[in-house]
Parts: C-alpha cells; structure tokens; sequence
C-alpha cells in the first residue's frame, strides 16, 4: 500500500516549512497551550496568527463561504502536522476559536452569529480570541453535573457561577460557555445551553492558576450576574449537551496530526543530542538501552501517524470518526508524556535547570514538556474519558453506570 500524498499536500508542506523557518526565531518551539503564559510568546503568536490569516491558513479547513479555502482533508492533516512539528504559535487563536467554535457556529449559530463571530476569527486579530468554559470545580469528566446557571430576565440571561482550567481565558475577548438553564430537567444532561459571552463583560472575574513552573495557561472564571443578550444563545435552549458533542469530536480530531509532528519534532531533537552528547567517553546513541527506548518511540510515532491517516481517509468517505479522534489524541498525549520522560533521563542533571536559563538543553523544550504534559492529557478530555469512548464505540463495551 503507498502511503505517499499527493503533489498539492507535499507542496503545501514545503510552503509552511518556508514559513516556518522564516517568520520564527531560531530554536523557537511552541507546545501545546505555552503561547498563552509569556506575553512575549503571546505577542509573537498574535503576530504569526495575522500571518497565517493573510496567506490563508488558518482557517483553511472552512468553507470558502466563511472566509476558508475549502482544502480536503490531507491538505488539512498535512497544516496540522507541519504547524506541530515547527511548533508554530497562534495557529488556533487560544485553540478553540478555530478548531471548534467556527465549525460549531457553522452547524448550529444562526446567521447573524456567523457573519459577527466568523470573521473576526478568520482574520487573526485579538477580538477573535476565544476562550471554552466547560469544566467547574465539581464537573470535568462529569460535564453533564456542571452547575454555573443562566436564567432568563426578558431580553437577558444573568449568569451566575464558576468555571476552572479554563486556558486562555485571561487573553481571550470571548468565551464559549456551556451553563444550566433547566434545573430541573429529568436528566441533567438536558438542561445545558451553550452562550456567547464577551469577556468583557461586568461581572467577570479571571484568576490565573500557574502550573509547576509558572506558567499562565489555564484559570478560574467567576461570574457575578453577567448580563448576556438572548442572541448570543447558541442552538437552541437546553440543547447544548448535544451541540457540545459534535464540538468535542471536531477538537479531539484538531489534536491528532499536531501530538504527531509535535513527536517527531521532538524525537529528532533527542536523535541528534544523543549524537552530539558524549557519556564514559562514547556518543550517547551508542548506548544499546538509549537506542531501544528512542526506537520504540519513533515506532509509536509512526503508529500516530497512521492513525491519523486513517481518520482523514474515514473523513473524506464521509464517515464521522467518533471513536477514533478519542484513540488518537490519548495515543499522542502518552507518546508525548513517553518522550518527555526519555528526554529527562537523557538530560540527566540538565534537566532541573530552569526550562528559559542559559544552562538549558534544546532550548528548554524538555523540561517544558515534562511540566506541561499532565494539563495536555486532560485537556479536551482525560485519557480515560478517551478511552471509555473508544470501549463503547468500537469495542462495544457495557456503560459502567
């Protein structure tokens, strides 16, 4: 069988590369989510992200009708794994804006949202940031238990309640939020609708929570009756469990071919510093245990690849990947905690120091992702969540509840 894309997807590759190598400075590496702490990272992927808008990039996957150029979905797969393995900030606007919330507006926003929302996400400017409220402190991997309400007052609904590991909630200018408008619905699940908010509204309150090494990613959002125009509902009233998991499937796929080119980046980084690196007198890649550990990895690395192969060709069939988006994103978060930890014990004592000090290896990417892989499995659903999914869609296995 020929794996090999076609001329248009190995053309476009080459393209980003150029891109890549021109617009980004040398050893600059951005993992998932780390745009959003620094503000010198932040300014540099707004930056990049108003490029990507002006040559048509990101948002490449939408249809030519909302500003996108309508590419197939190996094009698609191939802007994934390049803008991964350069790792190429701003590609996602805070991620969600244009993996998720245009695609969900597509679906289900009504006109007047789309032609507000749409364009200000397709053009790479800050008022297209987006942030996602789902998780509370008692609702993560329970999302139909989340509990922060809305509840109508004429032409407004006021907002009360809590949201927790929100990301990019302190840059971005509008927040996807999912609440409870029916409490009393006979299953939880039914009372959920998804709101627009902007985040400049009174009553909003973001508090940074820094992980081990400092870094602003995620936060806890607080809202103090935060008034919200009936427009901005999104689909239709306690209907967003069901929206929400058409949205889910499309962010778990946007993961995919990224976790790849992220892990093949990263494995060549550890190729080439065993090379380079000198233990008992000998190149560490001489060492018969270095090598098996980097071998197995470049073999799951390549199995990520595959799979993502094979939910592009399942897409272009027509066939909506359900469980497969699940397998790929919890088969990239662990290749990616694999690597991390190959790489520490690779570093030996470099691998404490600070990930920005002038002492640092690779650029500090090591020890940065080592710190940020237990936020990249949780986020848009644990490894275990991924898993029941693909126990009950593919393997046909019992509900535990």
């Amino acid at each position: 069988m020929d794996f090999k894309l076609g001329e248009k997807e190995e053309a476009l590759r080459k393209e980003i590369r150029k891109f890549a190598q021109k617009e980004l400075p040398p050893g600059s590496f951005t993992l998932l989510l780390e745009e959003e702490s620094r503000d010198e990272d932040w300014k540099l992927a707004m930056s990049t992200s108003k490029k990507l808008a002006q040559k048509g990039w990101l948002v490449m996957a939408w249809p030519k009708e909302y500003g996108g150029s309508a590419v197939s979905y190996w094009e698609q797969m191939v802007y994934g794994e390049e803008c991964g393995y350069w790792g190429i900030p701003g590609i996602s606007m805070g991620i969600s804006g244009v993996a998720w919330v245009g695609p969900s507006l597509m679906q289900f926003g009504n006109e007047e949202q789309r032609k507000k929302y749409l364009p200000l996400i397709a053009s790479g400017e800050p008022d297209g940031v987006w942030c996602t409220g789902y998780s509370e402190p008692n609702a993560g991997s329970d999302f139909a238990n989340i509990q922060t309400r809305a509840i109508r007052d004429g032409d407004e609904y006021v907002i009360n309640g809590q949201k927790v590991w929100t990301s990019c909630a302190h840059r971005a200018r509008w927040c996807w939020l999912a609440v409870r408008t029916d409490p009393n619905a006979p299953k939880k699940h039914r009372g959920i609708s998804i709101f627009i908010v902007d985040m400049k509204s009174p009553g909003i309150t973001v508090n940074p929570l820094l992980n081990y090494y400092g870094a602003h990613i995620f936060n806890e959002v607080f809202f103090d009756n935060v008034r919200v125009p009936v427009s901005n509902l999104v689909g239709e009233e306690n209907k967003g469990w069901y929206h929400l998991m058409q949205s889910l499937a499309s962010e778990r796929h946007s993961f995919g071919p990224s976790l790849y080119g992220n892990a093949r980046r990263l494995l060549e980084e550890l190729i080439n510093y065993t090379k380079e690196t000198q233990h008992d007198g000998k190149p560490l890649c001489q060492n018969p245990e270095v090598r098996h550990m980097l071998a197995d990895a470049a073999v799951e690395a390549e199995m990520l690849k595959l799979f993502n192969y094979q939910v592009t060709w399942e897409l272009t069939q027509g066939i909506t990947p359900i469980y497969g988006s699940s397998r790929n994103k919890a088969f990239g978060d662990q290749l990616l905690e694999r690597l991390g930890i190959i790489g520490m014990k690779l570093m030996g004592a470099y691998s404490q120091v600070d990930p920005y000090s002038k002492w640092t290896k690779l650029h500090g990417i090591i020890q940065r992702l080592y710190l940020l892989f237990p936020g990249i499995s949780i986020a848009a659903g644990t490894d275990e969540i991924e898993k029941n999914v693909i126990g009950q869609f593919k393997l046909g296995l019992p509900k535990s509840y």
